[in-house]
């Protein structure tokens, strides 16, 4: 069948779907609108033109379809060509027009989808009968299902087949694509186990069939610039052989077109590569390598055919197979039609059979007899092997189930450890950023730590250094308060000696140092303490404040003594007639030199003035001094 022809089986469901009253008439603006569909769809100029001076008698009413048929092929058919345009969108457009108007809603809730659908009806095309109405029969419907159904499984039951056609005589003569697509949604025809199993089967039978693809599958390629071997996707097609970098078909590597000056031959296995063949062209040489031996056969086999067909000038295997199977129908029917025009003479010998015509009956009986037992027994033993492997598929669909429901076990055991995973995650999270944040305050808990032991530290030394200078400053205030007593009493005894009336000098000596360690205990207890927490200047300050306070204490205690040393030094004389001076009333002996015992108690009772106000001398001693 040439391109012509099959354009115009799709043609012709576009111009029936627009027939509503089903008369076989179609207006011209009708017309007009599906031949600009036309040119637009087969990539043709458009002549808005020739349609208005083809039909220029008939500007009334509407155009018949025998009317319409030679303006199809005068100026769109006859200037298609093939290669110019995309066959498929082509089909698509047709299938729109006709599907809406033909095609049941219930077929697409079925089996079938929408694009099921239109790629069957591509097929459907492809495989009717060259006369119109357009109709399947059966034997080219049974090859299209069992392309399907071994496209599915290896496996191809036709009862369901033959029930329809059985109980419905009236499809015996031939089904229409509405019919098939009917009866293919709703299971009547194919046994389907799943409906995604059954599109993927349709969509590689549609790409071998309809796009006349011959073998399409991965082989290894040696590059012609880089010698290296490369994995490629290849899809022989009668006129070439194209391949890419995967099945998806988007980036295309190479095409080989194939003529008679092409050859393919098998190579000897080298550079550790196994299965060779070759495809040698005028212009350079193919390396190939399958992936068993069965696959090179299976290719060069592929490769040879296309190029028988492109010898014979025919551009679809399935075309040819097609033309193959419809000669061997007319041929049995030639023959049939023979056989029954000789059996009717025959027939009339049979009224009168001889003894050796009688016997060859029981012979040729027998003989069918036999091949009847034999044939009962061959349905008997596929029935047995039928339920047998009915009984396989039985097992292996439960144990495709229980696999199924361990996996959806495992996932949900999976997506359960999942999210605990990361409920985990997260709580390991909130652990790692609490213990980021107790590691911060400790670090800064120990620097705090560690600044207060080094203040601490600088504070002991202070005061260490303090301690060493109060306990020098003591040291020679001993020794300044040693030396002044012992002069003190150097002269005590030195001006006093003959008195007998002087205190001793380990008396002096007692009370000067009794006095002394008051004195220096008063101080230290009226020194306030400094803080802990006071700075080293103020600390040493304030020992210095001390030292001051103590030193100008023991001076005026010095000066006192001084005085009193001197008020004793006087000495004693006989007394004369001569008027005293009025003695002070303060003394408790008028007249007279104070004991020892009188000058201490008189010294510890000036005490705590000289602790409130200081010392203040008499007036007395202000003028001795």
């Amino acid at each position: 069948m040439d391109l012509k022809s099959e354009l115009l089986k799709s043609i012709w469901y576009a111009f029936t779907s627009l027939d509503v009253e089903q008369c076989g008439k179609v207006s011209k603006s009708q017309l007009k609108v599906l031949s600009h569909n036309l040119y637009t769809a087969l990539n043709i100029p458009h002549d808005p033109v020739a349609l208005e001076e083809h039909f220029k008698d008939n500007n009334n009413g509407p155009v018949s379809s025998h009317g319409y048929m030679p303006y199809i092929n005068q100026y769109i058919l006859a200037k298609a060509t093939e290669g110019t345009f995309n066959k498929e969108i082509f089909d698509e457009l047709c299938w729109m027009m006709s599907s809406k108007k033909n095609c049941k809603v219930s077929v697409y809730q079925g089996l079938c989808s929408q694009r099921d659908c239109f790629k069957l009806f591509c097929l459907f095309n492809l495989l009717s009968e060259d006369r119109y109405p357009l109709v399947i029969i059966h034997p080219e419907l049974e090859y299209l299902l069992k392309k399907i159904s071994c496209a599915m499984s290896p496996e191809w039951d036709g009862s369901l087949l033959d029930d329809l056609l059985s109980q419905n005589s009236v499809l015996q003569d031939g089904m229409s694509v509405w019919e098939f697509l009917e009866h293919l949604s709703a299971g009547r025809l194919l046994h389907v186990e799943s409906k995604e199993s059954f599109g993927l089967a349709l969509d590689d039978v549609f790409t071998e069939m309809y796009h006349n693809i011959i073998k399409k599958g991965y082989l290894l390629k040696k590059g012609h610039v880089r010698r290296n071997w490369q994995e490629r996707w290849f899809v022989l097609k009668p006129s070439s052989l194209t391949y890419f970098v995967s099945e998806e078909l988007k980036e295309k590597k190479g095409e080989v077109a194939l003529d008679e000056n092409c050859v393919v031959e098998n190579l000897p296995d080298k550079e550790g590569r196994r299965c060779l063949f070759c495809m040698k062209t005028p212009m350079r040489m193919y390396e190939m390598s399958a992936s068993n031996m069965k696959q090179r056969v299976d290719w060069i086999q592929a490769i040879q055919m296309a190029f028988r067909l492109r010898a014979e000038g025919k551009s679809s295997l399935h075309q040819d197979l097609k033309l193959s199977r419809r000669k061997q129908r007319e041929a049995f029917q030639r023959s049939h039609s023979n056989q029954s025009n000789q059996n009717e003479p025959i027939a009339d010998e049979k009224q009168h059979p001889s003894p050796e015509q009688h016997n060859l009956e029981q012979h040729i009986d027998s003989i069918i007899q036999t091949q009847r037992e034999v044939e009962a027994k061959r349905k008997e033993e596929e029935r047995q092997q039928r339920e047998e492997q009915q009984g396989v598929q039985k097992d292996l669909r439960r144990q495709l189930q229980e696999a199924n429901e361990d996996r959806e076990r495992m996932v949900t055991a999976l997506t359960d450890m999942e999210k605990e995973v990361h409920q985990q995650k997260k709580r390991i999270q909130e652990l790692e950023l609490t213990q980021q944040k107790l590691e911060e305050a400790l670090n800064t808990q120990i620097h705090a730590r560690l600044e207060e032991d080094r203040i601490r530290q600088d504070l002991e030394r202070q005061l260490a250094e303090e301690q060493m200078k109060l306990a020098d400053l003591l040291l020679l205030q001993s020794q300044r308060e040693t030396l002044a007593v012992r002069s003190l009493e150097e002269q005590l005894l030195d001006d006093s000696a003959p008195v007998s009336t002087s205190p001793s000098n380990q008396e002096l000596e007692e009370s000067s140092r009794e006095y002394a360690e008051e004195a220096n205990d008063q101080a230290v207890a009226s020194t306030p303490t400094p803080p802990d927490n006071q700075p080293a200047e103020e600390n040493c300050q304030h020992q210095m404040d001390k030292e001051l306070g103590t030193q100008s204490t023991n001076n005026l205690m010095l000066k006192h003594w001084k005085i009193q040393l001197n008020s004793l030094m006087k000495p004693i004389t006989p007394g004369d007639k001569v008027e005293h001076l009025p003695i002070k009333p303060s003394c408790p002996r008028q007249g007279q030199a104070l004991i020892s015992t009188e000058f201490i108690s008189k010294v510890q009772t000036g005490i705590p003035h000289e602790k409130g106000n200081g010392y203040n001398p008499s007036p007395l001693q202000e003028e001795e001094e």
